[in-house]
Parts: structure tokens; sequence; C-alpha cells
């Protein structure tokens, strides 16, 4: 028996096994004989026989109860409903009102005894069917009392009919307390008198909305009285709903107002709905949400008599200013905890949206900016940017009023990080854009927002705040960002803007008791500020664009040659220095010299800074970059030769392979030789099997022949299979045409039944073959 591990480890792995087996069986018996104790024991070896499954039933007797319940209910209604609308004509008056009162007057009564009996979903079913029957005769005396009513009438009609079959329902349902059905059914029919009243008496919106406030208040009312009882408990939502209405109505009534007076009833209408969210709120325990619409609907009715009479920007500022009080609801401990809650989320939901106005004016503003950018220097742009033309310098007062709330509920949650963001964010907004709508000088608003955006940078560096300091480091950052695009117009106000905010954002990265990520962003800046200086300053020139690359190069030089002394802060400044020279190269690719020459001085800037034992990986990037420039001049100067592009790489990377062997003889060939061998190998491989002439082949061959020769007496594998495979590759290209000629000759079956014949006779001495696959595995394991 033959098997891969050692006798000791396998005999160790047996005895496991052999313990675990017993093991189970251990356990298996003492369970065997713990069965047999038990006072039914189980027959040996057949399984204990399962109990005659019974037929399944498909329905439980409550269920099949109430649903024949059910389908009978229905069926009686139908029936009702049939002979009230088809056959009534057919009965005289005395018929007509026996018959209503005789099944009518049955209906109801007939739950008394079914409860006494103890049939309650009969009762139920019952009490529906005559219920639905007192609706039957409301229409009934309708169709008889006043058979020509217009539309007016008949929806008065229905108001006092939904009124007294509610009141009516109402004290059936507290008559019989048993039954589910009646109450709930007066609740639903008590929310139409007043609403259908108001119709009929062709009202108004304003009218419509103080009858559905009625209403709600009615409900409200129930739902106060008895809040744990049904139905009192459900009475909510439909004063909800109707106050909703009532909200909706007064809002749209007030938005559309043309003047103080016009705006009076809506107002009026806003106020009732206040007075009953906070009045709701204050009753029903958990009822902030009717606060909530409370604090809304008195800001608006304050705000709204004055809208009419301003512009739209001050009006937004206007209803907030009357929303920010609300706020103050958190700090007054003498309000319930429901009617804290809800005012002072209606004034957070008024100023959230009160901000929201005023950042969309001025995003639009800061983006109109961009335009900058269709002719730079051009000096066209009017006060460095676009007023804000509608809003004006209300979105920058919303903006602050806002932050200024944001920043009080930061003092009053200290443990919530979110208004304090708010507020930098917000704040940042504000201020930005405060200059714009004024018609200041173009370097008034400059010199303005960069003290903002100064300012918001300071922050980000001494806040003890993580979050208040990053997301000052985010408006900083977009404040600096918009600036220079602004600043973009002009010449003088271009390099102003760059040099102050490079300076700034250098003396940030020096700033010591700053968080390290801050201080990193701010060299990464600064850098990114002296490169785009370099730029301005290079287009001051006459050179051509490609020419700007050499000068952009020397701040990547200047980061390497600062080096260690950069501090933490030397990883940001070096990746931002790689940046610069990628721009270096995008500007450059205009010209194949300067290219080359750009890639030169960048692979000499990496050679610079991999001198140094901890950026040692840049050698290769510099040993990239020298070849890359080697193959743009070469391109430039027309050579289409292969091998002059590559020989010049293998021949010094053959002479370090060759001294790294000297000096550590256990490096791999692979290593060491690997690479430079297949710089010229592959390419010229390529070269040769499409070059159709014969000393391109010929030579490629010999020096394979050669490495192949030198790697089997010096026993080194990368030369050895590099060229014995380039070798091959070559033969193999030679001999093609001749194999397809010989191919095209034999006869189409041939090919398959050789194949088939290999494949049989590999079958057959696959054993000798592994092992010879392993001696030739080996043979190479054992080689360099």
């Amino acid at each position: 028996m033959n098997t891969p591990l050692p006798p000791a480890d396998e005999l160790a792995l047996i005895d496991r096994e052999l313990g675990q087996l017993d093991a189970r069986r251990l356990y298996l018996l003492a369970r065997r004989d713990w069965l047999l104790r038990q006072p039914a024991p189980l027959v040996w070896g057949a399984p204990a026989a399962a109990a005659a499954p019974g037929r399944p039933k498909e329905a439980s007797a409550p269920g099949a109860q109430n649903l024949l319940l059910t389908l009978g209910a229905v069926l009686l209604a139908v029936a009702a409903l049939a002979f009230t609308l088809i056959s009534w004509g057919s009965l005289g008056i005395g018929g007509r009102s026996a018959v209503l009162a005789v099944v009518t007057a049955a209906a109801l009564v007939t739950p008394a005894p079914l409860l006494r009996r103890g049939l309650r979903s009969t009762a139920e079913s019952v009490a529906a069917v005559g219920l639905l029957l007192t609706v039957l005769d409301a229409y009934a005396l309708f169709a008889v009392g006043i058979p020509a009513a217009d539309a007016d009438a008949a929806t008065a009609y229905a108001a006092g009919a939904a009124a007294v079959l509610a009141a009516a329902w109402a004290g059936y349902g507290r008559a019989l307390p048993a039954l589910r059905i009646p109450l709930p059914a007066a609740l639903l029919t008590a929310q139409l008198p007043l609403p259908l009243a108001a119709l009929a008496a062709d009202a108004g919106p304003a009218e419509l909305g103080w009858a559905l406030l009625a209403t709600a208040a009615l409900d409200l009312a129930l739902a106060a009285s008895a809040p744990a009882r049904w139905p009192a408990r459900a009475a909510w939502i439909p004063a909800a709903a109707l106050g909703a209405g009532a909200l909706l109505i007064g809002l749209s009534e007030s938005a559309v107002a043309a003047s103080a007076a016009d705006a009076a009833a809506p107002a009026a209408l806003l106020a009732a709905v206040a007075a009953l969210g906070v009045a709701a709120a204050w009753r029903i325990p958990g009822a902030w949400p009717a606060a909530t619409a409370g604090g809304l609907a008195a800001v608006a009715a304050l705000g709204g008599t004055a809208r009419p009479e301003l512009a739209p920007g001050w009006a937004v500022v206007t209803h907030l200013a009357l929303a920010l009080p609300l706020l103050a609801a958190v700090r007054v401990t003498a309000l319930p905890e429901p009617v804290r809650l809800g005012l002072a989320r209606a004034g957070a939901g008024i100023a959230g949206l009160a901000a929201l106005w005023g950042c969309a004016a001025a995003v639009t503003a800061l983006a109109a900016r961009l335009r900058v950018l269709d002719e730079v220097w051009a000096a066209t742009t009017p006060a460095a940017g676009v007023p804000l033309a509608q809003p004006g310098v209300a979105a920058p007062v919303a903006l602050l009023l806002a932050a200024g709330a944001a920043r009080w509920l930061s003092r009053v949650l200290p443990g919530r990080p979110e208004p304090a963001v708010m507020a930098v964010a917000l704040g940042w907004g504000g201020l930005f854009t405060a200059p714009l709508p004024l018609g200041l000088p173009v370097a008034a608003v400059l010199a303005a927002q960069l003290a903002v955006t100064a300012a918001a940078g300071l922050l980000a560096l001494r806040s003890p705040d993580r979050p208040t300091a990053i997301a000052a480091g985010a408006v900083a950052l977009l404040g600096a960002g918009n600036v220079s695009l602004a600043a973009l117009d002009g010449r003088a106000a271009t390099f102003a803007v760059l040099g102050l905010l490079g300076s700034g954002c250098a003396a940030g990265a020096a700033y010591g008791p700053a968080p390290r990520w801050a201080r990193s962003g701010a060299a990464a800046l600064a850098v990114g500020y002296a490169t785009a200086l370099v730029v301005a300053l290079s287009a001051l020139t006459d050179l051509a664009a490609p020419w700007w690359a050499l000068p952009v190069l020397a701040v990547p030089a200047a980061v390497t040659a600062a080096g260690p002394g950069l501090g933490a802060q030397r990883l940001a400044a070096e990746a931002a220095a790689g940046a610069a020279g990628l721009l270096a190269l995008a500007l450059a690719c205009g010209d194949a010299p300067v290219l080359a020459l750009t890639l030169a001085l960048a692979g000499v800037v990496c050679a610079g800074s991999a001198v140094r034992a901890d950026r040692r990986a840049l050698g290769w990037a510099a040993g990239v970059l020298f070849v890359a420039a080697a193959w743009v001049r070469l391109a430039s100067a027309g050579v289409g030769t292969a091998e002059a592009y590559t020989l010049p790489v293998t021949l010094p990377a053959l002479a370090v392979g060759f001294l790294r062997r000297r000096r550590d003889p256990a490096a791999s060939s692979w290593t060491a030789y690997g690479p430079g061998l297949a710089v010229t190998l592959l390419p010229s491989l390529a070269a040769a099997w499409g070059d159709p002439h014969w000393p391109r082949p010929l030579l490629l061959g010999a020096a394979a022949l050669g490495l192949t020769l030198a790697g089997a007496h010096h026993r080194l594998r990368a030369p050895l299979l590099l060229g014995g495979g380039t070798l091959a590759a070559v033969a193999l290209h030679e001999l093609a045409p001749y194999a397809v000629q010989v191919v095209d000759a034999l006869p189409r079956w041939l090919p398959p039944a050789l194949a088939g014949l290999l494949l049989l006779a590999v079958g057959a001495t696959y054993e000798k073959r592994l092992r010879d696959a392993r001696r030739l595995r080996s043979a190479l394991g054992r080689l360099h």
C-alpha cells in the first residue's frame, strides 16, 4: 500500500480515527440501554409503527362558521337591495312601510337573544344586515318624500341622514356592547354630515376646510375622552386624515392669495388647525405629529399674511424667522413631551426647507462661474460671478439663519454631531455667497471669499470635534476650488489667488497641533497649487503647451528633494507630486521629442527618489520611464526595427543581473536574467513570425540557440527555458509552410486517426510518462 504520508504520521492518523469510532460505539450502546429501560421498548430491528394519518382538515370549525355567516349576510343584503331598488314600486305606501318596519325591527332586535344564547358570530351577521337596512330605509324615505330633488337637496338630505344614522348606530352599539360592528360604523358615518352639509351649501374651499376641521375636532374629542377604549382609540385616524385635508386647503388658499386681506381667511383656518394640533398633542399621549402639523400651520398662518407684500426670497426668510422660535420648545419643560417634540420638529422641518432653497440658489450662482472656462483670462465675468438673480440677498440670509439655528441645536444636543456639521456647512454657504448679490468689485468679492475659505480651513485644523473638522475641511476645499475658478478670469487675480491659497495650504501643513489627516490634505493642496501656479507662469511665456511640461516637473523634483523633511505629510505630498508628473506627461503628449525629454527627466526624478532606502520601489518606475523615453525618441526618429527599442534595455538589464548574481549566488536566474532576456526575445519573436524575410529568424534562432546552450552549461533555468522556447518557436515558424503543404496533401481522415493513435499510446504509457515528467521537473528544479 502506497500512501503519501510518512509511516509515523499515518499511524497517528489511524489511531485518532479508531479512537473516534470507539467513542461513537460507546455512545450508541448507552443510548440502546436507555431505550430498553423505557416502559414501552421498541421492537428490535423494526421501526416504530407510524400512526395512521387521519384525513387532513382543510378548514377549521370557526372559519367555516364565519364564512357561512358572512355569505348569509351578503345574500340578505343583496336581497334587500333588490327589493328596495326593483320591487319597491309594486307595493302601496302601507305595504312599503310595514315591510321596512318589520324587516328592520326584526334584524335589529334578533341579535339580543342570539347574544344571550352565546351565538355572537350569528348576532354580528344579523346586526350588519340590520344596519344596512337602516341605510336602505333612509334611501326609501328620500325616494318617496323628495322624488324630484336636485343635487344640492340630495346632498343636504344625505348629510342629515348620515347624522341620524351615526347617532342611531352609536346608541344601538351602546345598548348591545357585545357587538363590534355598530360603533365603528357610527364613527365612520359621523365623518360625513359636516362636509356634505358644506357641499350642499355650495361652500368655498375655506368653508369646506372649516367643516373638515370641525369633524376632526369631534374625532379628537372622542379619542381624548376614552383613549384606551374601542373605537375611541381609533378615532385619531379619521381625525388625522380630515385635519390634513383642512391643512392642505389652508396652505393652498394662502399660497394663491393676492393680498393680505385675501390671506386673512386661510390664515384663520390655519390658526385653528394649529390650535387643534397642539391641543391634540397636549391631551393624547404620543401624538407629536399633531403638534408638528400645528407648528407648520401656525408658521403658515403668520407668514401667509405677509407673503403677498414681500419678494419671494424674503417670504422664505420670513417663514424661516417665524419657525426658528419653535426650536426653543425643546427647552420648555412645562410643555408635555409630545408638544415639545412636535413643535421642535416643525421648526426644524421649515428651517431645512429654507436651507435647501438657499443652497439651491447658492449652487446656481457658484456653478455659473464655470463659464470662465470658455475663455480664460478674458476679464469678462462681472463681479467674479453671476449675482443671485432672483433671491438676491435673501438666500445668504436664509443660510445664515439656518446655520445659527443649527449651531444652537448643537449646543442643546451635545451628543449629536449632525447639527454642528450642518452649522458649518450652512454658515460657510451664507458667508461665501453673501458678497455676490451686493455688486462689489471683483477684488472685494474674491478677498471676502478667500477670508471665508481661510476661516473654514483654520476651523478644520483646530477643531477638536472630528465631524466638524471634516465638514470644515470639505467646505474649505469647495471654496478654494470655486475661488480659483473665478480667479481665472484675470491674470492678476489668478496669480494672487493661487499664491495666497498655496501659501495658506503650506502653512496649514506645517501647523503642528492639527490632526494628521488635515495636515496631509493641506500638504497635497499646497503641491497642487504650486503646480497650478507653475502652469500659469508658463502660460505667460510664448512657449507651446508641450514645453510647459518641463517647468511643471520642477514641482515633483522639489518634493523629491525635500524628502524626509516633509515628515508625516511626505506621502500626501508625494502623491500630489505624482499627479503633477502625470500632468506634465499629458502636456507633453503633443510633441514626441518633448515627450521623450519629459519621460527622461521624470525618470531622473524617480531615480533620485529611489536612492533613499524607503523608496526603492520607485527604481522600477524610473526604469520604465527611461525605456519609454528611449522608445518615444526612436519612434519620433522613424526607427521601425523592434530590436532598436529592446536591445538598449536588455544589455543594461543583463549587466545588472550579472552583478546581482556575483554578489548573491543564491539569486534566481529568473530574477537576474529573466526580465532582460524577455524584453528582447518576446518582441523579436513576435516580429519574426510576421517577417517574410530570412535574416531576422536566422539571427534570432542563432541567439536563442546560444542562450539555450549557455543555460544548459551553467545550469541556469531562465536562459535555458527562454532560449529553448524561442528556438522551438522559430523552428516552428520556418517549418509551418511545409507542414501546411503536407497536411493539404494528406487524406482528410488521416490527421484524426493519427491523433487517436497518439492518445491511445499516451494512455497506455501514462504511468511511465508521469514518471518521466517528475524526473524532468526535478531536473529543472535543480537549476538556478
